[in-house]
Parts: C-alpha cells; sequence; structure tokens
C-alpha cells in the first residue's frame, strides 16, 4: 500500500474572511493523510518520537486549483514516493465531495534521532513494513 485515503469535513474555523479554508491549513491536512498513511502500518508519531526519533518536516509544496469551503468534505489521497532512508517523501491530492481536484502537494521530512537532534537513516521496523510496496507502478 502506498496509497492511502482519508476523509475530513471543512470546520469552521479553518476558514478565512472569505470564507475558504485558508491556506496555512493545507498543510494540516497533508499532515492529518501522512499520519494516518503510516498508522495503517502499526506506526504512529507518538510511538517513534517515544522510541527516540522524530520527523521534521524539510519541504512542503503546494498547488492551489480551487477553493475548499465551509463544511465541505475533503478526500485526502497520500502517496509515499519511494522507499525511505534518511529521508521520507510523500505526494498529496485533495478533492472536494464533486471528486474535482482542489489542491496537490507534497512534503519530505528527515528521520532525526531525537537524543542527539542528527539526522538518522530510516528505522529498520519501518523499512521492514515499507519493503514490499512496488513504487513502479
Amino acid at each position: 500500500m502506498k496509497k492511502d485515503t482519508i476523509h475530513v469535513r471543512v470546520r469552521y474555523a479553518e476558514t478565512d474572511q472569505m470564507g475558504v479554508v485558508y491556506y496555512g491549513n493545507y498543510a494540516q491536512y497533508f499532515e492529518m493523510g501522512r499520519t494516518e498513511w503510516l498508522r495503517k502500518f502499526g506506526i504512529s508519531y507518538k510511538w517513534m518520537e517515544e522510541n527516540g526519533i522524530i520527523l521534521p518536516v524539510i519541504d512542503l509544496n503546494v498547488k492551489f486549483k480551487q477553493s475548499a469551503s465551509y463544511d465541505d468534505l475533503l478526500t485526502i489521497k497520500t502517496e509515499l514516493q519511494k522507499l525511505p532512508t534518511i529521508r521520507i517523501a510523500f505526494n498529496y491530492e485533495i478533492l472536494n465531495q464533486k471528486n474535482e481536484l482542489i489542491t496537490t502537494g507534497s512534503t519530505t521530512l528527515v528521520f532525526v534521532d531525537k537524543a542527539t537532534k542528527k539526522p538518522m537513516m530510516a528505522p529498520d521496523y519501518l523499512i521492514e513494513k515499507l519493503k514490499d510496496i512496488d513504487f513502479d507502478s
């Protein structure tokens, strides 16, 4: 499973004065997709942090196609780009309830040893869970 999908309803607090989703909230939507993607492999950020690994975002790209508004039901599609090494990278698509593409994006995160604050290789337990993903399809 290199792709996963979740659904999120836009809350009023996520909109700006124009009634559309404030642009900064898309990073949170991407994070929701990414954390749920990892959770389906039995891995949570909380568990990784408790085991000495943090995952800061080092790159975020967003392209807006059209707006989302209060109470829209969004579909967030999250896809792992390739098997992680020191970095793990994801692509995203967000669609509205009419199945129209509203936003695309990507993030890159780096595995960091919580104690030393130095980059590290992806943990073996994660690689083991991801090793059978076909990245050519």
